[in-house]
């Protein structure tokens, strides 16, 4: 029997959520699953943590304590009740049926119910979420992950254009922008969200040619390099190829296509399962299009026994290139207007200079 589905059966039999331990020893003695391991303790949360982090809410599982599983079903209808299942190892109450939420949604949970609109600290926020069940961690210092998370994302929202979701206030908090009303700040994210509409149109504009030496050159920024635009024909679907450098230690081998399809006209699995097809040895790939991907392609495209195949969608493409400042530029630190010089002509040099042809 699979080991989940193990786990599920004696979960379901116990009615209440049961330690790793005990786990372990009731589909062992019942002859559901046999361990090869000296560990099988480890090997069964593991499982728990994998399938968790993976399918979210869509999991049967969700985690009570440490080491402590329920089903997400008698978890939920537990809550719902008003009733508190004793789990047989510790025994703290189980979380809300919204466990699992990453620390960004949290930290936006937490302000909307608790802030009043007003700043919270990033150690309350964080104890809030943790109290209420909404965040899942094994991490030793979620204070210091949760701060570094609103942080970072504020930094790169700016940094594309976007009005960030939170705002700094000084001293460790943090509160939502949309506390801030129609000021400025909105009237900038609505400036900007006209200039990403804009140079989205200017991308569905491009000539095909145009738009792989575009796509090649956002790669070069985004730290590819032996960027190299495929022929136009006898590519096998592949546009672009190049090698994604992490840290000049990581090098990976990218195989991308790229899609400049019109809104709506989403990419579905059999281009995903073509792309997959047409690699070269120990290459990965990668899709571009300005349009989106079907569910049956995102879901090829995550099939876990094949190579992965990333896709990046119309609306996170304007994001990186206003990033990277391709296409436009910044009037203001946060304020970005279409640069009406852009060709790709006009890139060529710093396309050469980074090695490109």
């Amino acid at each position: 029997m699979d080991l989940l589905k193990a786990i599920e059966d004696v979960l379901k039999s116990a009615q209440q959520p049961l330690h790793v331990g005990v786990i372990a020893e009731k589909v062992i003695s019942g002859g559901l699953w046999k361990s090869s391991g000296k560990t099988p303790e480890a090997t069964i949360s593991a499982r728990l943590y994998s399938d968790i982090k993976k399918k979210g809410e869509a999991s049967a599982f969700v985690k009570v304590a440490p080491q402590t599983f329920a089903l997400r079903d008698s978890s939920m209808e537990a809550t719902n009740s008003g009733s508190t299942p004793t789990p047989t190892k510790e025994a703290p109450k189980p979380p809300s049926v919204h466990a699992g939420f990453s620390f960004i949604d949290c930290a936006q949970k937490v302000l909307e119910e608790f802030g009043g609109k007003k700043p919270m600290h990033y150690k309350e926020i964080t104890g809030k979420a943790l109290e209420k069940g909404w965040l899942v961690t094994s991490g030793k210092t979620p204070e210091a992950s949760m701060y570094a998370q609103v942080i970072t994302e504020i930094k790169r929202q700016q940094k594309r254009g976007e009005r960030p979701r939170f705002v700094q206030h000084g001293r460790g908090y943090i509160g939502l922008s949309q506390w801030m009303g129609r000021g400025l700040a909105f009237q900038i994210e609505q400036h900007n969200h006209q200039v990403r509409k804009a140079l989205r149109e200017r991308l569905l504009a491009m000539k095909p040619g145009e738009f792989e030496e575009l796509i090649s050159q956002l790669l070069a920024e985004m730290g590819f390099e032996m960027v190299e635009v495929t022929k136009l024909s006898g590519d096998g679907g592949i546009d672009v190829r190049g090698t994604l450098v992490v840290g000049d230690v990581v090098r990976i081998k990218m195989a991308v296509q790229v899609k400049k399809w019109k809104l709506k006209n989403n990419i579905l699995a059999p281009v995903v399962q073509q792309v997959r097809g047409s690699l070269g040895a120990h290459e990965q790939g990668l899709i571009i299009t300005t349009s989106d991907f079907s569910a049956g392609a995102i879901k090829e495209a995550a099939q876990p026994d094949k190579t992965p195949i990333a896709l990046m969608n119309g609306e996170q493409l304007v994001m990186l290139l206003m990033e990277h400042g391709i296409g436009v530029h910044r009037s203001t630190p946060d304020l970005f207007e279409i640069d009406e010089e852009f060709t790709i002509a006009e890139k060529e040099n710093e396309i050469e200079n980074k090695g490109l042809k």
